[in-house]
């Protein structure tokens, strides 16, 4: 009989260091099955770019999703209505909030002609990092319907980037709905959270990390996960830097002329 999920274990970051510690076949039975393992289809993502009835001022707006939590939509000033726009969705690490990713990305959003969008995660961080894909994802596709149907964006040019726990769940997410998401930044991610739906499409990954990160060790994370993302067939773009666990602007600026090259 299967356990209520209040009940089943889950791996907090530190406790998944401590299991896949000893090297890249313990990271294969922690997170990177996600690659092949059918799922339960949780990690699906319906919503799609198509010819918006609503508008949006330019700046950021509130998407008005929720009373506990929202989404947010930043236009930059360089946006005309009706003219196909890359969007990218940026997801915090735990802990954090939407606020992050915005304060991250939206310089680069006005520099470079692209509509971003953050949520915040319905917990401390996102559902599959501590147990199911399923209210997060409901919650990202809510957000992504809202903002397909208040801008024009390229059906070709959606992007998904995050940051520690939120790279991780890029990865699972942004791999398994790869008709969606044609490239995905991770920065900093610990493993690919398991259990999702089977892969879609092969989007081109980028991956940066800190070599003397503490919080998320390289050697046990990055460093295990573009190989196996390699063997896979993925393109990856990985990204080292002298540093801890951050997202330096250099970083930042590479990843955004990468996705949107």
């Amino acid at each position: 009989m299967r356990r209520p999920r209040s009940e089943r274990v889950s791996s907090t970051r530190r406790e998944f260091l401590q299991i896949c510690s000893a090297g890249a076949g313990a990271l294969l039975g922690c997170g990177l099955p996600a690659l092949s393992n059918p799922g339960s289809g949780l990690s699906r993502l319906v919503a799609r770019p198509g010819i918006p009835t609503d508008t949006v001022a330019e700046g950021l707006t509130s998407l008005g999703l929720g009373t506990t939590r929202d989404g947010y939509l930043y236009v930059p000033t360089s946006y005309v209505a009706g003219r196909p726009t890359p969007l990218l969705l940026a997801l915090h690490g735990a802990t954090l909030s939407a606020q992050g990713p915005l304060n991250l990305m939206m310089p680069y959003a006005d520099s470079h002609g692209f509509v971003l969008l953050s949520v915040k995660s319905a917990d401390y961080t996102w559902d599959a990092i501590r147990g199911d894909y399923g209210t997060d994802v409901a919650f990202i596709d809510a957000a992504l319907r809202a903002s397909f149907n208040k801008v024009s964006v390229d059906p070709g040019r959606v992007f998904l980037s995050g940051f520690s726990d939120g790279a991780s769940y890029t990865l699972g997410l942004g791999l398994a709905n790869g008709n969606l998401f044609r490239r995905i930044a991770a920065f900093s991610p610990g493993f690919i959270p398991p259990g999702g739906s089977p892969p879609q499409g092969k989007p081109e990954v980028f991956i940066s990390h800190g070599r003397q990160d503490p919080i998320l060790p390289i050697d046990h994370a990055s460093r295990l996960i573009v190989p196996e993302l390699q063997s896979k067939g993925y393109t990856v773009n990985y990204m080292e830097f002298d540093g801890v666990h951050t997202v330096p602007a250099n970083v930042a600026l590479a990843a955004v002329n990468w996705l949107l090259r």
